[in-house]
């Protein structure tokens, strides 16, 4: 039994001891890096697979720049950005998209018109804010879709192919919006904030800069969008007042008005299909 146990364990060892040495072996192969064969040796010719060569010289990456010492950040040296850069950009605009998303596009007022319309129903908590939210979302994409595409088109493909540095893509991407604004922005608007920052007044209207056009634009979309809640707020507003006379006329004091009113007003928003004018109203605001 004593026996068996020492040639079981020295065989054991002896295995160990081959595995260790093939680790090592793979290691010092692997440190060295591939063997180049000699010239004319062709390694699937039986008849003259030559014999391994010194180890073959790694190929250093070629990091391009420029005159002025700064690396340009590409793969392969034609301009085009590294993925790095890429998702570093990328970063940074979802960062700030919700801010871009108030400031720069129809998100601001189409919520509110659809928050004083669900006001005006005197339904507060229907539909939800993430529904309303939502469906501006929704039409913020439908209408700022022609001016996505011209962005993609003229500023983000020919920045990752290359063709334009981040400057010049930059101010590719900012033409189709500045003239968006542009269109949705009142000249008195305009001349308010100029007034307020004591600037002088531009000698056309693309030299205006976004910092001036930006303010004045949400000043406008907010001025819209209150002009349309009026106009929603109007019929349901009357209705108020007939329900409340008539309760007052019957000495109904106690009852409240709400309770009466509100499913006429729901009633006549449905008759009218209240939804479909609005949203028309909305994106007939942009075209």
């Amino acid at each position: 039994m004593l026996a068996q146990r020492a040639s079981r364990s020295a065989r054991l060892a002896v295995g160990l001891a081959a595995v260790l040495a093939l680790t090592c072996v793979v290691a010092l192969f692997g440190a060295l890096g591939p063997l180049a064969a000699p010239a004319g040796a062709d390694p699937l010719d039986p008849a003259n697979p030559g014999l391994p060569g010194g180890p073959v010289a790694p190929v250093d990456p070629v990091v391009p720049v420029d005159p002025n010492g700064l690396v340009t950040f590409s793969v392969t040296g034609d301009g085009a950005p590294s993925t790095s850069i890429v998702v570093l950009i990328a970063i940074t605009l979802l960062s700030v998209a919700p801010s871009l998303l108030l400031m720069m596009t129809s998100f601001t007022k189409i919520l509110v018109v659809l928050s004083m319309s669900r006001n005006a129903l005197g339904v507060q908590g229907i539909p939800p804010n993430q529904v309303l939210a939502g469906i501006a979302l929704i039409l913020t994409l439908f209408i700022m879709g022609p001016i996505l595409g011209q962005i993609n088109s003229e500023a983000v493909q020919p920045y990752l192919a290359g063709d334009l540095d981040l400057a010049a893509a930059a101010e590719a991407a900012r033409a189709p919006l500045h003239t968006f604004i542009l269109g949705q922005t009142r000249e008195s608007d305009i001349a308010l904030l100029l007034r307020t920052a004591d600037a002088p007044n531009p000698e056309s209207p693309a030299e205006l800069g976004m910092s001036t056009l930006i303010p004045a634009f949400l000043l406008s979309e907010l001025r819209a969008a209150f002009i349309i809640g009026l106009v929603i707020y109007l019929p349901f507003l009357v209705i108020d007042l007939v329900v409340s006379a008539a309760l007052m006329s019957m000495g109904m004091m106690m009852l409240p008005p709400v309770m009466i009113s509100l499913p006429f007003k729901i009633l006549l928003f449905v008759l009218v299909d209240g939804w479909s004018l609005i949203i028309t109203a909305l994106v007939g605001s942009y075209s």
